[in-house]
């Protein structure tokens, strides 16, 4: 005789909680909830997507000075020497990296430009803050959606620099090396 098999405790676990997570998204339901095709993934991977909408929605919305408690104040460029700068720049990136934030494309800034945009770019912006362990907010430094030029000369691969210029029918920078490589902290896309 053949019995049926028995769901295990986890997998009524799994189920439950999926129905507590379509209910707490029902009142912000748009079109992402849709696309989740349960048949494509566990009930686990699927209760960790729809968790992850949850706390997007449910995030705060605040200055990245005030992810830190006390918030995060830098004194200004301009009162700082290029060696206490320095120091404070990378203190402060590590600070930021410990929020879950990772600065991207800064080896073509000195230390001072990339203070200086740490001061008046990435503290003040109003960002969702989502504490998820492997969610990272990437800072663009080399602001590739506003000014490619700094992205193809300095971080674009050939087949990228190609695909760029075919697609955009645009010039072309000649390729360069970063003149201020550095080691800051990374994290997956």
């Amino acid at each position: 005789m053949i019995f049926p098999e028995t769901p295990k405790s986890s997998d009524v676990d799994d189920l439950l909680r999926n129905a507590q997570l379509r209910d707490a998204l029902e009142p912000l339901y748009d079109e992402s909830i849709g696309r989740v095709n349960a048949e494509l993934m566990s009930t686990s991977s699927e209760n960790d997507f729809l968790q992850s909408m949850l706390e997007w929605e449910r995030a705060p919305i605040l200055p990245i000075s005030e992810w830190f408690h006390p918030e995060l104040r830098l004194p200004t460029p301009d009162s700082l020497d290029d060696a206490c700068l320095q120091e404070l720049l990378y203190q402060t990136v590590e600070r930021l990296y410990d929020m879950h934030i990772v600065l991207d494309f800064t080896d073509h800034l000195s230390d001072r430009e990339l203070y200086c945009l740490i001061y008046r770019d990435i503290l003040p912006a109003h960002e969702k803050q989502i504490r998820r362990q492997n969610n990272f907010l990437h800072w663009d430094c080399a602001n590739t959606d506003g000014d490619p030029d700094t992205w193809l000369r300095y971080y674009a691969s050939e087949p990228e620099r190609q695909a760029w210029a075919a697609e955009t029918e645009g010039y072309l920078p000649q390729v360069e090396d970063p003149p201020h490589e550095r080691e800051l902290p990374r994290a997956p896309l």
